[in-house]
């Protein structure tokens, strides 16, 4: 299997053998438990689903419960399907921890970003703002002007607008593992990955 449903742990900083500080973000890997597996003929495609964390029996339904208990994997939280490893005999109820990556391999991690709410121009795109002083009647923080009058009478696509910041599926690429610690279930990651504590990250190699 390709990747895992993991949680960000929080960030630390570790030192490498030429005393260089290196940003440390930690996250738990697993483990995953494999709860279907869909091929081409039943499915239209193959992929492996797997779950992570286990769902409390008052948040589930009863598809849910009819698919775990068709697995027999118990009710799970999060569910994620990965592209599965060609000739290799994936079965349901299988398990997969950090043994997936190996110290020195870059991954690809989508989290959610932390959500900002709704935020104006100079906290969502940078924006200098407006002159303070000096006979200033508009908000000092407005985003001024977004278009032309006669020609063409309408605003651009695509314009830099106040509006909702943050809260957004993102994928950062190619961070380095640093570290395994298969005790944990960790991977210890060079760079920061998107979210919050405690958020779900799914990670790819």
């Amino acid at each position: 299997m390709r990747g895992l449903i993991g949680k960000k742990v929080g960030m630390t900083q570790v030192f490498n053998n030429e005393g260089g500080l290196i940003p440390i973000t930690v996250l738990e890997a697993g483990p995953c438990i494999v709860t279907q597996v869909k091929t081409q003929s039943n499915d239209g495609y193959d992929a492996i689903q797997v779950g992570f964390e286990k769902r409390k029996k008052k948040h589930s339904n009863k598809a849910l419960d009819g698919h775990f208990a068709a697995a027999g994997t118990g009710l799970k939280r999060f569910l994620a399907e990965f592209v599965p490893v060609p000739n290799y005999k994936y079965e349901t109820g299988q398990e997969f921890g950090v043994s997936l990556f190996n110290e020195g391999e870059y991954v690809d991690v989508l989290g959610r970003t932390k959500g900002k709410g709704f935020s104006g121009v100079m906290k969502r795109h940078g924006f200098s703002g407006g002159p303070k002083t000096h006979g200033q009647r508009e908000h000092p923080r407005s985003a001024g002007s977004i278009g032309q009058a006669s020609d063409p009478s309408r605003v651009f696509k695509g314009m830099k607008m106040a509006g909702q910041y943050g809260n957004k599926r993102m994928t950062a690429r190619n961070l380095q593992i640093i570290q395994i610690d298969k005790e944990n279930n960790q991977i210890l990651l060079k760079g920061s990955v998107p979210g919050s504590k405690n958020g779900i990250v799914y990670i790819t190699k």
